[in-house]
């Protein structure tokens, strides 16, 4: 079975996200979009080079991202309207992804990955 690891950086980044759309939308946004979230970690873990996937070796070597708005259909809660989130990941070793960073679609990873 294949799954995943939160870096420290990801935890953070999952955390001011859900707080975020908790203070901005309410509780349920929140649980909505935490349910998105997981779907999404699922999904990555599962399938790491999938055809929604996109390499970014160039900013980090092995790095690869998934936009969660890919994750819609599996999530069991109320769809989210738009989601705007990426997971960025490395494969770590065969069934197991390292999430390094969860960071909104508009920032630049280069400035936020090391």
């Amino acid at each position: 079975m294949a799954r995943y690891r939160l870096t420290a950086s990801a935890r953070r980044d999952i955390s001011s996200i859900l707080r975020t759309s908790e203070e901005r939308h309410g509780r349920d946004a929140r649980m909505r979009y935490s349910s998105l979230l997981l779907a999404a970690l699922q999904r990555v873990a599962e399938m790491p080079e999938g055809r929604s996937t996109s390499d970014h070796s160039g900013v980090r070597p092995g790095l690869r991202s998934f936009h969660i708005r890919h994750s819609r259909e599996q999530s069991r809660e109320a769809p989210v309207g738009r989601p705007v989130h990426m997971i960025f990941y490395r494969v770590e070793e065969p069934g197991v992804v390292e999430i390094v960073r969860v960071l909104h679609e508009r920032m630049e990873p280069g400035l936020h990955i090391v």
